[in-house]
């Protein structure tokens, strides 16, 4: 698999060896062992799938402590725009974000460590979204940043008419006003 690193330190873009043939393609989506030669330890407890229709926009999310999650992302059919947004107090990437187009067509994945926001906006028709989780959900440890926010200037590549936001993703707090994650002591 090839690794690509992003401007967020941590986060990587993950693409997988694919073999294809007239009958289809094959691909390891996961191997621990080859994870885990590029630094990726994590031990995942759950997995999560969403199917969504073009202009939904889910986000910006993550969990606080001791919930916090790291991810694994993919689409599996259609296109989504994946943003990711580093949270880390004190870090020198901190409220600074990178947009990943993932699709069933790039097979990349996208690997986001903890102490980031996540999010997608689905580009497609329609889009199938897998996510690897490090930690279980918690619903009291959930937490968001409005996805509009300005001092982000996320361009979700959606016109916002077309947007399909949940009513809890359009209640989330401005960026200027979370709480920045810490690594657990």
């Amino acid at each position: 698999m090839n690794i690509i690193e992003t401007e967020l330190p941590g986060v990587r873009i993950i693409e997988p060896k694919v073999f294809g043939d007239a009958r289809g393609y094959f691909f390891e989506s996961w191997n621990q062992a080859a994870f885990e030669a590029v630094g990726i330890t994590n031990e995942w407890l759950q997995d999560n799938e969403s199917k969504s229709c073009f202009g939904v926009l889910r986000g910006l999310h993550y969990q606080a402590a001791p919930y916090t999650q790291a991810k694994i992302v993919r689409a599996t059919v259609g296109t989504v725009l994946d943003v990711v947004v580093d949270i880390r107090k004190g870090s020198p990437t901190y409220g600074r974000h990178v947009a990943i187009e993932l699709s069933a067509d790039n097979k990349r994945m996208l690997y986001i460590p903890r102490g980031f926001a996540h999010g997608f906006a689905v580009l497609s028709d329609e889009a199938i979204f897998v996510y690897k989780c490090d930690n279980v959900y918690n619903r009291s440890s959930e937490r968001g940043i409005m996805f509009n926010d300005p001092d982000l200037a996320i361009d979700w590549r959606i016109p916002s008419e077309k947007m399909l936001l949940s009513e809890k993703d359009k209640r989330h707090p401005a960026f200027a006003d979370i709480t920045p994650w810490e690594e657990a002591r």
